[in-house]
């Protein structure tokens, strides 16, 4: 028979001992009792004030929309939606932590306190309605509150508000064609350095595009170019097989489908140079088709805008913009 004690707190006095002769054990071991549970917050809180000092370390990163050696986190945001997903990924991040902090804590816990040698007689009885309610609700209200947050964030990318600028961009093995179909302008892009080796002639044709020899394998000859503060409808497609286009920095990604248009948008709010990369295995040089979005002003936007058109009807080369500071 189960005594009352182990139905109501899952402990199971040793033989010949009652809940009083329990509730008087020695000082020095309810002491040990209290102190490892305190240790184990003090670890909880330690383990946050690093995670959190990591996070801000991560995000005060180097180059404006480039990948940098050694770092981890995100790239810096330079749109709403990067934002918001940068914030989402943290508040997850958050709930993940303390959900395993406290069962590692729990764990440990219950190995030390009922081993066998600290409970010659374990306790029989298999259910605790209580405590499965709560671990039943529990995880449904964590559940509902990642939800309540994460999908207005993702409603908000799926939604496409009217374009300010639009441009078509088709994916293709193994480089990117950016058309601007309300201003009569197309070009493609091409990664820099067609040996994929840096050498004395890459590294120059790098310095003269206005790249440094750090943005080998993430610089094309052209770049699309769009304004800060301009709301921007991507309209995605691909030539041959399934790639994708994606620019950390805008918190943005999409696959680009022959015979199909996806759509994305964002709406730069700083101005520079910002990397992306084909994230879909698309064949052999897959890894070689980057992606470089240059944001300007207005004035800068306008002006390369009507050397692209110029450049279009005398057949020159498609018009270069210096990298924003």
């Amino acid at each position: 028979m189960v005594s009352p004690v182990a139905e109501t707190t899952g402990f199971c006095p040793r033989a010949g001992q009652t809940q009083k002769s329990r509730l008087n054990e020695p000082r020095n071991e309810r002491d040990m009792h209290m102190r490892m549970m305190t240790g184990l917050f003090s670890i909880t809180t330690g383990f946050g004030a690093v995670l959190g000092a990591g996070m801000a370390a991560a995000q005060g990163g180097g180059a404006l929309g480039r990948p940098v050696d050694g770092a981890t986190g995100f790239q810096i945001a330079a749109t709403e939606l990067a934002r918001d997903v940068h914030w989402l990924d943290y508040f997850v991040l958050v709930i993940i932590t303390v959900i395993t902090v406290f069962v590692t804590g729990l764990l440990l816990y219950a190995a030390w306190r009922f081993n066998e040698k600290r409970n010659k007689v374990p306790a029989t009885f298999t259910h605790n309605s209580p405590l499965e309610i709560a671990w039943t609700i529990v995880p449904i209200v964590i559940l509902v509150a990642i939800g309540a947050f994460s999908l207005p964030v993702l409603f908000k990318q799926l939604e496409i508000p009217p374009a300010d600028i639009t441009i078509k961009v088709t994916g293709n093995q193994w480089y990117w064609s950016y058309e601007y179909p309300d201003e009569g302008v197309a070009f493609d892009s091409f990664l820099i350095g067609e040996g994929k080796v840096m050498n004395a002639s890459v590294e120059a044709e790098l310095v003269e595009a206005g790249y440094t020899k750090e943005d080998f394998l993430l610089a094309t000859d052209t770049a699309m170019v769009i304004p800060v503060g301009k709301i921007i409808v991507v309209q995605l497609s691909a030539a041959d097989v399934i790639h994708a286009w994606m620019v950390p920095a805008f918190g943005v990604q999409k696959s680009a489908v022959p015979g199909r248009l996806n759509n994305i948008w964002f709406k730069a709010d700083i101005e520079g140079t910002f990397f992306g990369q084909c994230t879909s295995l698309c064949g052999k040089d897959h890894a070689y088709m980057p992606i470089t979005v240059k944001v300007v002003s207005e004035e800068a936007y306008a002006a390369w805008l009507a050397g692209e058109k110029t450049a279009a009807l005398s057949g020159a080369a498609p018009v270069k913009v210096a990298l924003a500071d």
